[in-house]
């Protein structure tokens, strides 16, 4: 069985200079490497490279995806900005782990789903979910939330996945505007296979969340009053290429530090949020088995509302029927057996309705006697229970 393996990395704050793009290249000669990117996929063998090491000294996303459930990114993002204490909070070996490497945090997020199905396109979200990354440095802690729960939710599919005393573990810190999601942290939600009744229930403590309204005019204000050193120093740092990050970092420190949950919400356990959704999906089950008992029940009684229009169409005229029928066996086509024996029973109910079993089975019989050597129409008859007949 052949395997599939997709690697993709992003350089974001700093492209790579050509020193660097021929480190990675190294690594691999069919990888396709610019200055901000490195992507390559596996149909055999293996990446000799190590992500980690690459993340730790060249890229500050990755996206790997293989044909055996592995759903991983890797995100990396100074560490003024996000500091580990915080991460940690959200923290669950394997799915969510984070580090430190140097100047920055490095956030590992991971679904494994062995037994699930191929996610078609899994291999192209990390544009979609590298956003996250911003939203992270500004003080959003939406996507690490979204990852800790997406880990838990593991547990829906693999009951081994975690000791049975961590169902007692409270929720860490709920962040607020869990109702409404951005479109990387929806897209990071979907890649690590966050089931939507998991989220629903737990967004149901997430506050509104306000968003952040620059004033340029305080802004401008707040950069005047800033040290003349770090200024100049900000000012070198944009001219070396390290622009993005500035700028993340400037609004971190003019917007303050970010909303961690310190306002007393309640802290769930973590079978308290799995117990509920699956109630809530269990419940939209059994609606949606009502349904569907429902809509058949309605379908039944417009079948039935058909034949008996049918029947009283029949029972006009059953002679018109009986040579219906006739023409149709001396066909001798499958379909038109079929056909034939329906037709059959039609009459049959029409005898029984009106007291006339005995004469339709005098008259049955008769025609039984007549395609007697038509072991395919006659098999039909003996399927449909027009073998005998009460008279």
């Amino acid at each position: 069985m052949s395997t599939y393996q997709y690697y993709e990395f992003l350089a974001v704050d700093q492209p790579l200079d050509e020193r660097q793009q021929a480190e990675v290249r190294a690594l691999s000669t069919r990888a396709r490497i610019t200055a901000t990117s490195f992507t390559n996929e596996y149909h055999w063998g293996d990446f000799r490279g190590n992500p980690r090491k690459m993340m730790r000294r060249y890229y500050d996303a990755h996206l790997y995806v293989t044909n055996w459930g592995t759903h991983q990114v890797i995100l990396r993002l100074p560490r003024t900005l996000l500091p580990l204490k915080v991460a940690e909070q959200y923290c669950i070996d394997p799915h969510v782990t984070a580090e430190t490497s140097g100047e920055h945090l490095i956030l590992d997020l991971t679904s494994q789903d062995e037994g699930g199905d191929w996610v078609e396109g899994a291999e192209d979200s990390l544009s979609a979910i590298v956003g996250v990354r911003t939203e992270l440095a500004a003080g959003d802690l939406r996507p690490l939330y979204l990852a800790w729960l997406a880990g838990y939710g593991t547990w829906e599919r693999d009951e081994d996945a975690f000791d049975a005393d961590e169902e007692d573990d409270l929720e860490p810190p709920v962040p607020a505007g869990l109702r409404a999601l951005t479109a990387p942290q929806r897209a990071l939600a979907d890649f690590l296979r966050l089931d939507n009744d998991l989220l629903e229930v737990a967004a149901r403590t997430s506050p509104s969340l306000t968003e952040p309204e620059d004033d340029p005019a305080e802004l401008a204000r707040w950069i005047e009053g800033l040290p003349a050193g770090d200024r100049n120093a900000l000012l070198l740092r944009v001219v070396q290429g390290q622009g993005a990050q500035v700028r993340m970092e400037l609004l971190r420190r003019f917007r303050g530090e970010p909303d961690i949950g310190q306002d007393g919400r309640p802290r769930r356990t973590v079978a308290e949020l799995l117990d509920t959704a699956a109630e809530i999906r269990h419940e939209r089950e059994r609606e949606a088995e009502a349904a569907r008992a429902a809509q058949e029940a309605r379908r039944e009684q417009e079948r039935a509302a058909a034949r008996d229009k049918r029947l009283d169409a029949i029972a006009r005229d059953p002679e018109v029927t009986w040579a219906r029928i006739d023409e149709l066996i001396d066909n001798r086509k499958p379909f038109d057996y079929d056909v034939a024996v329906e037709l059959l029973e039609d009459l049959r109910t029409i005898a029984d309705r009106t007291g006339l079993l005995p004469e339709f089975a005098e008259r049955f019989t008769l025609l039984h006697r007549k395609h007697h050597r038509k072991p395919s129409f006659i098999a039909r008859l003996d399927r449909a229970g027009l073998t005998t007949v009460p008279s």
